[in-house]
């Protein structure tokens, strides 16, 4: 284990519970703490994946904004 790991404690279901125990007997992990540890792992990349996204299309749109605001000032003077 890395040296710079923390250990917490979660609570969840008797039913998600089953489904890990089932994994980590079927799959290749060889506890509960390292099939969690790997679902973490696949959360975070994943979501930052979607979030890093977002945050491209939100200055996007506030770039085509700014331009919008540009072109009615140079063009549509009154």
């Amino acid at each position: 284990m890395e040296p710079d790991t923390e250990k917490i404690t979660i609570r969840i279901s008797q039913r998600h519970l089953r489904a890990l125990d089932f994994l980590v007997e079927i799959d290749d992990f060889p506890s509960r703490s390292e099939a969690i540890r790997s679902a973490i792992r696949d959360l975070i990349y994943a979501r930052l994946e979607l979030v890093v996204d977002r945050m491209k299309k939100f200055e996007h749109a506030e770039q085509s904004l700014a331009a919008i605001k540009t072109y009615e000032e140079k063009y549509l003077k009154k």
